[in-house]
């Protein structure tokens, strides 16, 4: 789906009172329009074509849940179709609005980019998210997405640069419109990492995210100054705890167990990768650290979460009276798994189905408590995944391994053969963009755009690089149509990216062993977007383009909230 090739200007983000423990106060816009009106009634189907809003009943949904599966490629979720229950991923593929074309329109597809754009409906050149963690240019300093030295966890031990607070979010999320419309609307996110759950939550919602220290779940002093009464339960409960001593063991469906790679593959990253698998070591006496830590790659955070998030349905009271409320739950294990393994694997196949026996007994719950016919389900993914190069597809791409390190130090030997000095000028490379020292260009007496142009051109020299563009090019939308360009665009933000935006080529991997993302291409940009919630959703498949970026506005739509003022996306059209 084409997009305009130049972003609206930003508006900067009203302040947060820092005085307020809970920022619950913080509440923009509440003197709003007026809420959309939806037409339509709960029986009458909509006519093809149209769009969420207008086929939406006149009642609200009283809870919408946002399912985020870090990680899943729409091609794996499509692989397994046949292996499926009945009434977990098969809910939302057979009696939902399954769209099988979208695509994320960014070019750096990692984790947090993907979450706030899911959140906002706009892609990092709004949203400021350009990566999990980037340089400050103008001093080198290293930023955390949702890093904020004034916060820290409740309970547990809070390390530099550990996701606290969403200050780093430049715009608000389809969460922030609802509260600032209707105070008494309550907005949750809960994720196994700091960014699954901050960013969706947004500024005004609340945030907990699993603590691989201790196996219990946590939120910040910038939500709250304690946990409420049914949190801190869960967690004196210590849920975790049960799986100590017990191993990740197959799924057998009735179509049989998950196909994929033979377990022990020489790239696998960090353990054999076979299954059965222990979650603690033979001669571990009592749940510890590492053995929290090892749920974070097996199937048992995301149970954990869920878990914890029917916790919060119960505790909050979400969906339950005409307010509605945004439960944000983010399943993080599947990113972890295939990081280690590749989406390829029998493992992350495994896990997959896992999740799927999971999210029905989820939904079967929610149906329980809220009651069918009064709740939402999204679901969809931050990113996809790249194939392990020595996977038989990523053969087939012509896939390899590259090391970023000594690719930025040639770049910095060329930038020293013509302009001298001993220290780099290069700083580092992360979130796919050099970072020019501009504290040492301006002292050189040297111009960055000048500096930038030629560690581009050196960048363009190395094998593994399919484009480049200098920070000049990507302000000004000069090169608007050139490959991959439009996507590097929407990935760069000019006070928070380098001087040189860059990709590897389709099938290539900055990474020694297992597989990652971050890539333009298809593999890490088309992902999972389903939709169910009878009566406002009709069930059917859409085939025609559209981008997770169009989620939230549709979700708005569905609230009755006003347009997200930010967002890129537009509502989705209806089978």
């Amino acid at each position: 789906m084409s997009r305009p090739p130049a972003p609206r200007p930003l508006r900067a983000p009203a302040a947060i009172p820092p005085t307020h423990p809970g920022r619950r106060a913080w509440l923009r816009g509440a003197a709003a329009a007026a809420v959309l009106g939806l037409a339509g009634c709960a029986g009458a189907p909509p006519a093809p074509g149209t769009d969420v809003a207008a086929a939406a009943p006149a009642a609200r949904p009283r809870l919408v849940v946002l399912l985020v599966v870090d990680g899943l490629p729409q091609r794996q979720l499509e692989a397994l179709r046949p292996y499926y229950g009945p009434d977990g991923l098969a809910r939302l593929l057979d009696r939902g609005a399954a769209y099988g074309a979208a695509r994320y329109g960014h070019a750096f597809t990692v984790t947090a980019a993907g979450h706030a754009a899911l959140a906002t409906g706009a892609y990092p050149w709004r949203t400021g998210i350009v990566g999990n963690n980037w340089l400050e240019p103008a001093t080198g300093t290293q930023v955390y997405n949702t890093g904020d030295e004034r916060h820290g966890y409740i309970g547990h031990a809070t390390r530099p640069l550990d996701g606290t607070s969403p200050r780093n979010l430049l715009v608000e999320t389809v969460g922030d419109v609802l509260r600032a419309r209707e105070p008494a609307a309550k907005v949750v996110g809960i994720s196994g990492k700091d960014r699954g759950a901050i960013l969706p939550a947004g500024r005004t919602g609340t945030a907990y995210m699993y603590q691989a220290s201790s196996g219990q779940f946590a939120s910040t002093t910038y939500y709250m100054a304690q946990h409420p009464a049914w949190v801190q339960a869960w967690n004196a409960a210590r849920p975790a705890d049960r799986w100590f001593g017990r191993r990740w063991e197959a799924l057998r469906t009735p179509a049989g167990e998950a196909p994929g790679l033979a377990d022990g593959q020489p790239w696998y990253a960090g353990r054999a990768g076979r299954l059965p698998m222990a979650f603690s070591g033979p001669d571990d006496l009592a749940p510890g650290p590492a053995f929290y830590e090892a749920l974070l790659r097996s199937p048992v955070v995301d149970q954990l979460s869920l878990d914890f998030a029917l916790a919060a349905v119960a505790g909050e009271g979400l969906g339950a009276d005409a307010v509605p409320d945004l439960l944000a739950v983010s399943l993080s294990g599947h990113d972890y798994v295939n990081h280690a393994y590749s989406a390829e694997s029998r493992l992350s196949n495994d896990h997959l189905l896992q999740l799927d026996a999971q999210l029905q007994d989820f939904f079967r719950a929610l149906d329980a408590r809220v009651g069918a016919g009064r709740w939402v389900a999204a679901l969809s993914a931050d990113h996809g995944f790249s194939h392990a190069p020595e996977s038989p597809e990523g053969q087939a791409l012509g896939g390899r391994r590259v090391q970023l390190g000594p690719v930025v130090a040639r770049v910095n030997a060329q930038l020293a053969a013509e302009f001298g000095g001993a220290t780099p000028l290069v700083a580092g490379s992360p979130a796919s963009s050099l970072v020019v020292s501009r504290r040492l260009v301006a002292e050189r007496g040297l111009d960055v755009a000048t500096v930038a142009e030629r560690a581009r051109a050196a960048l363009l020299r190395e094998e593994g690089i399919a484009a480049a563009y200098t920070a000049a090019e990507l302000a000004s939308g000069s090169r608007g149509g050139a490959p991959l360009f439009d996507a590097m665009r929407r990935s760069w933000h000019p006070q928070r990216s380098g001087e040189v935006q860059y990709a590897l080529r389709r099938g290539w991997v900055p990474v020694p062993a297992g597989s990652t993302h971050g890539s333009p291409w298809d593999e890490d940009a088309r992902v999972p977007l389903l939709l169910w919630g009878p009566p406002w959703v009709r069930a059917g498949r859409v085939e025609a383009p559209v981008e997770p970026v169009d989620l939230a506005p549709t979700l708005a739509r569905l609230l009755g909230l006003p347009p997200l003022s930010q967002a890129d996306g537009r509502p989705l059209p209806l089978p």
